[in-house]
């Protein structure tokens, strides 16, 4: 029987309880309920099932966040991690999913593709699940998702890929962006030679128009979209063919550029034929003061937990610098960038060969 992680904390509502029960039922428990029993949780399969309060709160869950930070940033190092988080209400399921996978992936947790089951007060983000499963109560289908869940995190395996290819977007100018001054303090320490770099421009990507799922489905069949165009003819190709996807990613008002928004946006069309489990996300954000975090859970919400990319280990390379050319005078900023590439690279590698996500399997 395989071991299962399972950090459980605070005070647990019964229906909960039963929902959590029945899905770990298979494997064999060692369960965190509070900060001060917390054992060595590298190289494990961790699930945080997580009971928000009516404010959206769980204090014994940071509690053990903050005992965890001072075992230093390899204290999640290889475990891979999945969510199961429920409300009192109808808000801060997916606010608090973002929060955990952020903080667990700064200290090496990471996450597959759609790794969050969510469950508001009355159940109701599962009503569209009922056309899919329509003899299933909203019950029912909750613990279908959840048991599911846990049988990805003790089971998930990634294929191999003999050539895995690099797409690296971005939507600024190399005379002003600091944010792309650190991407080549990355890229000279990379040196992957299967890279492809595209510039979002300005006037070229149009946002998504909402076209109904049978439309959507119907532009998916023909590998195009609604408005055609660059997204068509370069970027969603590139998207399909690429294994790992950089985003470079300055901070506009503590949110992504509307240009790269876009593309997340449109990308819909294309997750209805490809399985970006397949694929895995790194990004490069650069704030002009603060609020990296804020571009951080974006992203993690946006395509890991939503669209369903892969996210690995300390996936983002974060930094603060203001004036033109000031990412350079940032103290380590080299190292980190060397490190950032080093992080890229084993990745790509380790694609290239079977592995077990953690040790023990």
């Amino acid at each position: 029987m395989k071991d299962l992680y399972l950090i459980f904390p605070d005070k647990i509502s019964s229906g909960f309880a039963q929902i959590i029960e029945e899905a770990t039922s298979d494997y064999k428990l060692v369960t965190i309920d509070h900060a001060l029993n917390i054992p060595d949780l590298r190289n494990k399969r961790i699930l945080f099932a997580v009971e928000l309060d009516e404010c959206g709160f769980n204090f014994s869950l940071f509690k053990i966040f903050y005992n965890l930070q001072k075992k230093g940033k390899e204290a999640l190092a290889n475990s891979q991690g999945a969510l199961i988080v429920q409300s009192q209400n109808q808000l801060f399921t997916k606010n608090m999913a973002r929060r955990i996978v952020f903080l667990s992936n700064l200290m090496g947790c990471k996450f597959f593709g759609h790794p969050l089951v969510e469950a508001t007060n009355d159940l109701s983000n599962f009503i569209t699940w009922q056309k899919i499963y329509g003899n299933l109560s909203l019950r029912e289908i909750y613990q279908k998702k959840a048991n599911e869940l846990v049988n990805r995190l003790v089971n998930e395996r990634r294929s191999i890929i003999k050539d895995p290819k690099l797409l690296v977007l971005h939507s600024s100018s190399y005379k002003t962006s600091n944010t792309l001054q650190l991407w080549q303090m990355v890229k000279r320490n990379l040196a992957y030679e299967n890279t492809k770099e595209l510039h979002v421009e300005n006037g070229t990507i149009v946002d998504c128009r909402g076209c109904s799922y049978h439309t959507c489905i119907h532009y998916s069949e023909e590998k195009s979209c609604f408005y055609g165009g660059v997204m068509v003819e370069e970027i969603l190709p590139a998207i399909e063919e690429a294994d790992f996807i950089l985003w470079l990613c300055p901070n506009y008002n503590d949110a992504l550029s509307a240009k790269l928004m876009a593309v997340i946006n449109r990308l819909t069309v294309l997750y209805k034929r490809v399985n970006f489990g397949e694929k895995t996300i790194f990004s490069i954000i650069v704030s002009g003061n603060s609020g990296s975090d804020c571009l951080a859970e974006q992203i993690i919400g946006a395509l890991n937990i939503n669209k369903g990319f892969n996210l690995p280990s300390y996936f983002s390379l974060m930094a603060s610098a203001n004036d033109p050319d000031s990412i350079r005078k940032i103290k380590g900023i080299e190292k980190r960038a060397e490190e950032f590439a080093r992080r890229i690279y084993t990745e790509i590698e380790n694609r290239k060969k079977e592995i077990n996500a953690t040790q023990g399997d």
